[in-house]
C-alpha cells in the first residue's frame, strides 16, 4: 500500500465548481446532495435549448445514460459539444450501455461528437466499451473473465481519456498507467445512484485540476469517495442501506486530507 496525498479535495471546497449533470431520474437528488456535501455546486438542467449557455458557465459536464430519451440525448450532445468548445471537462457515465441498441447507439454518437475527459462505469459497462465479452444484466456489473485493469486501460486508450472502472476495487487508467484502489465497502452497490454520484465526483475533481493531472484528480475522487464510504459504514450492518446513504453524505461533507492519507489503500503503479 502506498501513501496517498490528496491535493484537490480542498480546492473543490474553495472553488465550489459548478457541475452540470444531465443524469437520470433515479440519481438526480442523491447526486446533487453528494456534490453539495463535497463542496461543489450541482446543476441538473436537461433542455437542449439552454445547453450551450450552461456548458459555457459550468466547471464540468457529466453525461449519465441512466434514463435516456430523445430530448435528453439531444441535450447531452449539445452540452458535450459546447463544453468541448469552451474547454470544459466532460465525464461520461455509460449506464447499462450494453443492455439495449438505443444505449449502444447513443454512446457511439456521443463518442463520435464529443471528446471525454473521463469515462466512469462498472465492469460490465467498461467491458462493453473495451470490446471484452462480459455477462451483465441491466445496470449490474455482471461477471466475466477479463482483466479489470486491462479493461480500464483499453477504454482509456480507445477514447483518449481517463477511464474509471469502479467496483469492489476501482481501477483508474489514462491509457499508460493504472492505479488500483481498494477501499470499497459492501454497502455501496446496495444504494442506488452511488455509482452515478461517483461519476459526478470525478467531474468535480477534474474540474479543478489542470488537464494534464486528470488522472491524478480522478484517482483522488475515487479515494475520497471510497474512504468516505468506509467511514460511513463503520458500525453498520449490511442491511442498513438507508442509514449508509445518509451517513455517506455526512461523511463526504466532513472528510479531510488527513483521513484520506490515513485510510487510502492504493497502488498507483499497478501494472508498472
Amino acid at each position: 500500500m502506498q501513501t496517498f496525498q490528496a491535493q484537490f479535495l480542498n480546492v473543490v471546497r474553495e472553488r465550489n465548481p459548478l457541475i452540470h449533470n444531465i443524469t437520470n431520474l433515479v440519481s438526480a437528488n442523491f447526486t446533487a446532495n453528494g456534490l453539495l456535501a463535497i463542496g461543489a455546486s450541482p446543476m441538473m438542467a436537461e433542455s437542449p435549448d439552454e445547453m450551450a449557455e450552461l456548458a459555457a458557465i459550468s466547471s464540468a459536464v457529466v453525461l449519465n445514460l441512466g434514463t435516456p430519451s430523445d430530448e435528453k440525448v439531444a441535450a447531452m450532445l449539445a452540452a458535450g459539444v459546447a463544453a468541448n468548445r469552451a474547454n470544459v471537462p466532460v465525464v461520461l457515465d455509460p449506464v447499462a450501455v450494453g443492455a439495449s441498441q438505443l444505449r449502444r447507439n447513443t454512446v457511439a454518437k456521443l463518442a463520435n461528437d464529443i471528446s471525454f475527459t473521463a469515462i466512469r462505469g462498472n465492469a460490465g459497462e467498461l467491458a462493453y466499451l473495451a470490446g471484452v465479452d462480459w455477462q451483465a444484466k441491466g445496470v449490474d456489473a455482471g461477471k466475466g473473465s477479463g482483466n479489470l485493469a486491462d479493461i480500464a486501460k483499453t477504454v482509456a486508450q480507445k477514447f483518449s481519456c481517463v477511464a474509471v472502472l469502479s467496483g469492489e476495487q476501482d481501477f483508474v487508467s489514462d491509457g499508460k498507467q493504472v492505479a488500483r484502489l481498494s477501499n470499497g465497502v459492501a454497502l455501496f452497490p446496495k444504494v442506488t445512484a452511488s455509482g452515478c454520484l461517483l461519476s459526478a465526483m470525478v467531474g468535480a475533481f477534474v474540474a479543478v485540476a489542470p488537464r494534464e493531472l486528470a488522472f491524478q484528480a480522478a484517482c483522488e475522487a475515487c479515494m475520497v469517495y471510497a474512504v468516505a464510504g468506509e467511514l460511513a459504514a463503520q458500525g453498520l450492518a449490511d442491511s442498513q442501506t438507508g442509514a449508509f446513504a445518509v451517513r455517506l453524505l455526512d461523511s463526504l461533507a466532513a472528510i479531510n486530507e488527513e483521513q484520506v492519507a490515513q485510510f487510502a489503500n492504493v497502488d498507483l503503479d499497478f501494472l508498472a
